[in-house]
């Protein structure tokens, strides 16, 4: 159930950032959304979950400002 809930979470995300790229045409922003939404099918385990959604949600925004 937890799982689930998780994979809604960062899926609505996904599409937030999926939108917000495809308006600004910034690939960064849409390849974020798009994994975002795509890699709950195959991550196994909450934990993990977690931890690459927070990554792929923080990763446009570092590398932006970082590079």
């Amino acid at each position: 159930m937890n799982e689930m809930l998780a994979s809604v979470f960062f899926s609505a995300f996904g599409v937030g950032y999926f939108i917000y790229g495809k308006k600004q045409a910034d690939f960064l922003m849409l390849g974020t959304g798009l994994a975002l939404m795509a890699y709950p099918y195959f991550v196994p385990g909450l934990a993990m979950m977690i931890l690459v959604g927070i990554a792929l949600m923080v990763l446009p925004f570092a590398l932006t400002r970082f590079s």
